[in-house]
């Protein structure tokens, strides 16, 4: 039998993801149980709130799970409905780890998508918020931080005494592609949308013995618009696109203008199939211009996860592929809690080229 000491704190921005994650970790442990510890999170009139946990969790193995980027939840101040920023949810996030600590062995906290992530770095007079919301939650006494795909990995040099697990969802969403794309993966060419995303991009090159191209941002540097300098153009730098099947990989969409520009450049230099990938879809700007350029033909499907928020009008588009990482999550969550090593999880590269070999096989026949 495993030790009980084993406890999810579920925030009211990710009850079904989290639900998946409990579900899994049952099946692992075989086990029929709810880790789930229900809390109470009220709000105030004038919006202040506060946490209210409705069981023991003295002695236990704590992991906090929210998706801070869930903009779907509201509460009501001075009358009026608000949506919860990023913001609002970390600070819930604390509120938890105010009321359990010193009670709990241990508190991991679980944010998929990472809070201020894109503010990773500082230029001039700037705030740097990803960093200080990290020594904060490690002032509060958090042993560990898990975040997928995280926007920056150096990143965790602002905590470098905490144990800061940046999970990539590659491997899940490789293996979806691969089960229902029916494409010669012999003309594979994987693409980076800007500098920012090479890394990315030459690990799925890795994963499946592709080559990689890469197109970068060249910016009108004499004015600023929305924050940054406006793109003038996407300059491209690899091998001949024509003819082949491509790939563009990328951590998040935001307003996926840059995204849907360099995959009408790609379908203007004679690409074939274009797929979009991203770990998390945001969809700043809602999904109108997604709707128009697939209907023009530039890009064939978006691989994309659900380990953030995306409304049901958004991920029930035909063009839309959602890849489900709860399981993938608890494999993670039962190898910590037992103390065991993490490094296998990674792998799964053999697994994939066993998957393509296979596909050529069969389309050679």
């Amino acid at each position: 039998m495993e030790n009980d000491n084993l406890r999810l704190i579920v925030l009211d921005n990710c009850k079904e993801f989290g639900e998946k994650v409990n579900e899994h970790l049952n099946n692992m442990r075989d086990e029929s149980k709810s880790y789930i510890v229900p809390i109470d999170n009220p709000r105030f009139s004038n919006g202040e709130s506060k946490v209210k946990i409705l069981d023991t969790i003295r002695s236990k193995d704590v992991y906090i799970i929210s998706d801070v980027n869930n903009h779907s939840c509201t509460y009501k101040m001075h009358g009026y409905i608000n949506h919860k920023s990023p913001d609002d949810h970390f600070t819930d996030i604390k509120r938890v780890i105010g009321a359990i600590m010193g009670h709990a062995t241990s508190i991991t906290v679980v944010m998929p998508l990472l809070y201020e992530s894109r503010q990773h770095r500082r230029k001039g007079r700037e705030s740097l918020d990803c960093a200080m919301a990290l020594q904060e939650l490690e002032n509060m006494g958090v042993k560990g931080i898990i975040t997928f795909d995280v926007h920056d990995p150096d990143i965790q040099n602002a905590i470098p005494y905490l144990p800061f697990e940046n999970i990539y969802p590659t491997n899940a969403i490789l293996n979806k592609f691969i089960d229902n794309e029916n494409i010669d993966f012999r003309n594979l060419l994987i693409i980076s949308p800007d500098t920012g995303a090479m890394d990315r991009a030459r690990y799925f090159a890795d994963m499946l013995k592709a080559d990689v191209g890469m197109f970068y941002k060249r910016r009108d540097l004499s004015k600023v618009v929305n924050g940054k300098n406006p793109i003038v153009a996407h300059e491209y730098m690899g091998k001949d696109v024509k003819g082949q099947n491509v790939i563009i990989v990328d951590d998040m969409i935001a307003s996926g203008s840059s995204m849907l520009e360099v995959a009408e450049e790609l379908k203007k230099r004679g690409a074939n199939k274009v797929y979009l990938t991203a770990t998390f879809a945001l969809f700043n700007e809602g999904i109108d211009k997604f709707n128009e350029a697939y209907k023009k033909g530039y890009f064939d499907k978006l691989y994309t996860t659900n380990l953030t928020y995306m409304n049901d009008d958004y991920k029930n588009n035909e063009w839309v592929e959602t890849v489900d990482c709860s399981r993938l999550l608890a494999k993670y969550i039962n190898t910590l809690n037992k103390q065991q090593s993490i490094c296998n999880l990674a792998n799964g590269k053999e697994k994939i080229l066993c998957k393509v070999n296979e596909k050529i096989k069969n389309q050679n026949m």
